[in-house]
């Protein structure tokens, strides 16, 4: 954190970077957060993305927009669907449609992108839930096109693993998953701080975000799987370029990273959830150390990066990311909102600006549709909080 003397004179030189807003019932995995404001901090130098294995070089220092632009407007064009239980991961067909899984009972679902009808896909064999856990990311193979695979994070009694399904839409419903693959197993389960975001890179390997499974000590042990950012090559062994050779592990010193995006120059963003004081936004370096359990939010120690930008607990809680628009969006579930962090290049471009705040409950996965639009899942029939009518639903929302 900050000394008082350097927050002080960011003060003078940005100004006030308070954003104030209400939130929703806190998580029971961390006490409420005294500080009622979601601060927005201009973090230490970030390091540049190299090539795998290099020493990273320092950017200059982060720094905002001297006249920050207007926020954008956001609407809700559409309710795609609704009457969706616990939902998670969400991925989006060839042809505009989704696939959902549904954390709980293990579902997955198809959701017509006209009209919004759903088809029973059928359910995952060997999801356990319970706690954080249960049916999570979602990702299509680069090539689903033409192979028809579909890959997922889920929770087990013992582990938390990346399986392989071939996805068959001609068969009859509720029966169109053909027996996992596991890719990878092993890695650390628990009530809480599961991970379980995952996605294909521009360079065609699987990312992955795990948690510390509330271990504090595995996010630094680079022999664990948890606390970590995880880089696969598409049959599960871990990829070549990797900093640690042999290992799957990409980044470490993480807490629950929840949110994996890209933005057109191949960078890697992801969204952490902090304890009880700071959530981050990080920009992913291969072979970086993020500092949990050491650091949460900004620490400025040379050994660890810090991340871009950082919000109180209460006003964020970060799940799932995108990016569009020059833009990182990001949803709230605690905070109940949707952000957006204007981004100029690997730095902030000015402070985030918040959205919907308490108009749909916790938000849990943002995803840029191809036609400029973006998706948005609720989630608040998960046990955290009070559903309203139609929870959960998935809502499509314009920019302009």
């Amino acid at each position: 954190m900050l000394r008082r003397s350097a927050a002080a004179l960011l003060a003078l030189l940005l100004g006030p970077a308070a954003v104030v807003g209400c939130s929703s019932a806190a998580a029971p995995d961390r006490a409420a957060d005294p500080a009622p404001t979601g601060t927005l901090v201009a973090s230490s130098p970030a390091p540049v993305p190299t090539a795998a294995g290099t020493a990273p070089a320092t950017a200059p220092a982060t720094s905002l927009a001297t006249t920050p632009p207007a926020a954008p407007a956001v609407n809700v064009r559409a309710t795609v669907t609704q009457d969706l239980d616990a939902p998670w991961g969400l991925a989006v067909l060839p042809d505009g449609d989704l696939l959902v899984g549904e954390r709980d009972d293990g579902r997955i679902v198809r959701v017509a992108a006209d009209g919004g009808a759903r088809t029973d896909v059928g359910t995952v064999a060997g999801v356990a839930s319970g706690g954080e856990g249960g049916l999570l990311g979602l990702a299509l193979s680069p090539g689903f096109a033409t192979d028809h695979r579909l890959y997922a994070y889920h929770s087990t009694a013992d582990d938390n693993r990346i399986i392989r399904l071939d996805y068959d839409p001609t068969r009859p419903a509720g029966e169109q998953l053909g027996a996992p693959e596991v890719l990878l197993k092993g890695i650390p389960h628990g009530s809480r701080h599961n991970g379980g975001r995952i996605g294909f890179g521009p360079d065609g390997f699987l990312y992955a975000g795990t948690g510390d499974a509330s271990d504090k000590a595995l996010a630094q042990d680079r022999n664990s799987l948890g606390g970590k950012i995880l880089r696969l090559a598409p049959d599960g062994a871990p990829a070549a370029g990797n900093p640690f050779p042999g290992s799957p592990v990409w980044s470490l010193g993480h807490r629950n990273v929840q949110g994996l995006a890209w933005d057109p120059q191949g960078r890697l963003w992801a969204s952490e959830f902090g304890q009880d004081t700071w959530d981050e936004l990080n920009l992913i370096t291969p072979g970086g150390n993020y500092g949990w359990p050491t650091v949460e939010g900004v620490g400025g120690r040379p050994e660890f990066t810090d991340p871009v930008a950082r919000w109180r607990t209460a006003d964020a809680s970060p799940s799932g990311i995108a990016y569009a628009d020059g833009a990182v969006w990001l949803a709230a579930l605690r905070g109940g909102r949707l952000w957006r962090v204007p981004l100029n290049g690997d730095q902030l471009a000015s402070e985030p600006q918040e959205f919907l705040s308490g108009d749909y409950g916790r938000l849990r996965t943002v995803v840029a549709d191809r036609d400029g639009t973006l998706l948005l899942v609720t989630n608040n029939t998960d046990g955290r909080d009070e559903p309203r009518p139609g929870d959960d639903r998935i809502l499509r929302l314009t920019v302009s």
